[in-house]
C-alpha cells in the first residue's frame, strides 16, 4: 500500500512543474524604439518626463502627460497587420494615431535631432522585448517642412531600408542600410511589424544632413493631434540623446508596459492605459483587412507596408544584408512564439495535472479496497 501511494505521489509531484512551466510559457509582447538615430519619444524619455530640457519635449509632455514618455517603448497598434496607412491618419504618424502619444505629432522644427549622412549606416533599435519581425525605414522627401504636420505623402514612396529578423546585440536590433542623399533637417520614420503577431510599432527620428536648415522653431507650427506646437522663435534645436540602460531601468517602475519580456502590467489584449484606442484601432484593422485579402495577402502573416517593391535603381536595393553578429548576438528567430503557444501549453499542462489527480485517486481507492479485503 505504501509503495503504491508513494508512486502516485511521485507522479503527481513530477507533473506539477510541467503544469507550472506551461502556465509560464506566455510569449512576451514586443516593445522598443529607435535609438540610433534617436526617436522623439526616446529622446524625451532620456531628458526626463518630469523635467524635460528641450522646448520640444516640454511641449510634448504638456500635450501628452508624463506617462506617455515612461511608456516610451510602446508607440504601437496591437492589430496593425500591415495596414499602417489605413490605420494611421495624416498628421498623426509619430503617435501611431494614438491620443496617448499626441505630443509626438507636434509640428515644430526644434525637435532634438541626430546627425545623419548619406551612404551606408548602422541603425539601432532598442528592444525591451524582442520578437521576430521586419523593419521598414522611410525618409522625408526633399522640401520637407518640419513646421507642418507630418503626412504619409511627406515620406519617400519606398522605404530606403527593409530588413527581416535582424541581429540582436546587447538588447538592440542592429542593421545596416544605404541612406539616400539629403540635406538639412529631415525625419526618418520606422515601422516594425511583428511576424508572429499583427502588432506593429512606429517611431519618428529627427535627423540633420549637414547644416540644419530648420534649427529654430517655425512660426505657426501646429500639433497634428490638436495640442499647441509653437516653439519659441530663435530657440536652438538640441542634439538628441538615447536613454541609457540605467535610465531605462530607473524608469521601468513608472511604466505601464512590460520591460525585459515580462508582459504588460495588468493589461490583457491592450497596451498601456488606453484600451479604448486599441479597440478603435482593432475595428479599423478589421475594416482594412478585406481589401488586403482580396489582393491575395493574408493580414495575419504579412509583415510589409503598402510600399511597392524596390526597383534596381533604388539606393536601398543595394543595401548590404544584415550580418550575424558574434559573441552576444542572438538570432531573433530563436525568440519568437505564436499567439497560440500559451493556450496549447496551458491546456496540455492542465490535462497532465488532471491525469495525475485521477491516477492518485484511483490508486488510493484500490489500496483502501485491498486493505478491507485483507482483513
Amino acid at each position: 500500500m505504501t509503495a503504491r501511494r508513494t508512486a502516485a505521489g511521485i507522479l503527481a509531484l513530477g507533473l506539477a512543474p510541467v503544469a507550472l512551466t506551461g502556465l509560464a510559457a506566455t510569449p512576451a509582447a514586443a516593445h522598443g524604439s529607435m535609438t540610433d538615430p534617436v526617436s522623439r519619444v526616446a529622446a524625451c524619455f532620456a531628458e526626463g518626463p518630469e523635467s524635460p530640457k528641450s522646448d520640444a519635449c516640454k511641449a510634448a509632455v504638456a500635450a501628452s502627460g508624463t506617462q506617455a514618455f515612461y511608456d516610451w517603448n510602446e508607440v504601437n497598434i496591437p492589430n496593425a497587420a500591415g495596414n499602417h496607412r489605413q490605420l494611421i491618419p495624416d498628421g498623426k504618424l509619430c503617435s501611431a494615431g494614438r491620443d496617448k502619444y499626441k505630443g509626438l505629432d507636434l509640428a515644430r522644427a526644434d525637435w532634438p535631432s541626430s546627425p545623419m549622412s548619406p551612404g551606408n549606416r548602422t541603425f539601432r533599435y532598442k528592444a525591451t522585448a524582442p520578437h521576430k519581425g521586419s523593419f521598414e525605414l522611410y525618409v522625408t522627401k526633399d522640401g520637407y517642412d518640419p513646421a507642418k504636420p507630418l503626412k504619409w505623402s511627406d515620406l519617400e514612396e519606398k522605404p530606403f531600408l527593409k530588413v527581416t529578423d535582424p541581429t540582436l546585440e546587447n538588447g538592440a536590433y542592429v542593421f545596416t542600410g544605404a541612406v539616400p542623399n539629403k540635406s538639412g533637417r529631415h525625419l526618418i520614420y520606422s515601422v516594425w511589424q511583428r511576424s508572429d503577431s499583427p502588432e506593429a510599432f512606429y517611431t519618428c527620428s529627427d535627423v540633420v544632413f549637414g547644416q540644419d536648415n530648420g534649427g529654430t522653431a517655425g512660426s505657426g507650427g501646429t500639433a497634428g493631434a490638436g495640442g499647441a506646437a509653437d516653439g519659441a522663435a530663435g530657440a536652438e534645436a538640441p542634439a538628441a540623446a538615447a536613454p541609457t540602460d540605467r535610465e531605462i531601468a530607473d524608469g521601468a517602475g513608472k511604466s505601464t508596459v512590460e520591460h525585459n519580456g515580462q508582459g504588460d502590467l495588468g493589461h490583457a489584449g491592450t497596451h498601456g492605459a488606453d484600451g479604448a484606442e486599441s479597440d478603435e484601432n482593432a475595428k479599423k484593422a478589421e475594416d482594412a483587412s478585406p481589401a488586403r485579402a482580396e489582393a491575395g495577402t493574408d493580414p495575419k502573416t504579412e509583415a510589409k507596408t503598402d510600399a511597392p517593391e524596390r526597383s534596381s535603381d533604388d539606393p536601398s536595393a543595394n543595401a548590404p544584408a544584415p550580418q550575424q553578429a558574434a559573441g552576444s548576438a542572438e538570432n531573433l528567430a530563436e525568440t519568437g512564439a505564436t499567439g497560440t503557444t500559451p493556450y496549447l501549453a496551458i491546456g496540455g499542462a492542465a490535462a497532465l495535472a488532471l491525469g495525475a489527480a485521477v491516477t492518485f485517486g484511483t490508486v488510493r481507492r484500490k489500496t483502501a479496497v485491498a486493505g478491507r479485503h485483507g482483513r
